[in-house]
């Protein structure tokens, strides 16, 4: 009888041995412990070691490092009505480790739903074309607002990045149609600025010709010139008269 009573001696002195060893708690740099006393918030604690007392306080662990965030792949039907699946990737972290424990049941399952439903209202604002084109200002527009609405919980969205925006087969063919209509509705514009150009120098050329007669001589003798160094065969070429008076003195008188 008497080594029963000694184990349960024994017992009653290890409880608390126990109950001091456990309520030591060792907190990482990284970490913060939001302690509740009764139920009640108390202080945020960490890092290094912390003491808890067991069934009075109560720790929550958090980490405080930058997270990584895939959201889930989204349908965006875009202002254009284009259907488009896109996902993307979401980097934050816990700035105020007491809201983000009291003011939010779950703050990673809150955010990643915030940002599936900020994902689609945001891209469903813009064009096709602006979420292909501008990803940067949709990166920003998406971070700034998620950055806000989480404010509140303690949390700082330091960046969006859009990582696929898929689009169906026949959008695809659609949008290589449209690329090459494009691309020649551009040639023709610059075939018309081209013929627009010529026809603005003929026109300077042939007012400077029809005011200059000697322009007109020098312009007659070298298309001569040209000529007879492309053609093997002899040419006979009227030499109009009037040519003739531009190189002549004008007479006068004293003859």
């Amino acid at each position: 009888m008497s080594w029963i009573l000694n184990e349960i001696w024994l017992v009653v002195a290890l409880i608390p041995i126990a109950l001091l060893i456990y309520s030591f708690k060792i907190l990482r740099e990284y970490e913060r412990g939001v302690i509740f006393l009764l139920g009640r918030f108390w202080k945020v604690k960490g890092p290094g070691l912390i003491i808890v007392i067991p069934i009075i306080q109560q720790i929550v662990r958090v980490d405080l490092r930058i997270r990584v965030m895939d959201v889930p792949e989204q349908d965006v039907i875009s202002r254009d009505n284009v259907s488009v699946k896109v996902n993307a990737v979401v980097y934050f972290r816990v700035l105020d480790a007491q809201k983000a424990i009291i003011q939010v049941e779950n703050f990673l399952d809150a955010t990643s739903q915030l940002a599936q439903t900020t994902l689609r209202s945001v891209l469903g604002q813009h064009e096709l074309d602006e979420m292909l084109a501008e990803r940067e200002k949709l990166n920003a527009d998406i971070q700034r607002i998620l950055d806000e609405r989480t404010d509140t919980w303690g949390i700082k969205v330091s960046n969006v990045e859009l990582k696929h925006v898929d689009i169906d087969e026949s959008m695809i063919r659609a949008i290589a149609r449209q690329a090459e209509a494009e691309r020649a509705r551009r040639a023709k514009i610059i075939d018309a600025q081209g013929e627009l150009q010529a026809a603005d120098s003929f026109l300077k050329a042939a007012e400077i010709l029809a005011n200059k007669p000697q322009a007109m001589q020098l312009r007659y003798l070298t298309t001569l010139q040209m000529i007879a160094a492309d053609q093997n065969s002899t040419i006979v070429f009227p030499f109009p008269i009037d040519l003739m008076r531009g190189f002549m003195k004008p007479d006068d008188g004293s003859a």
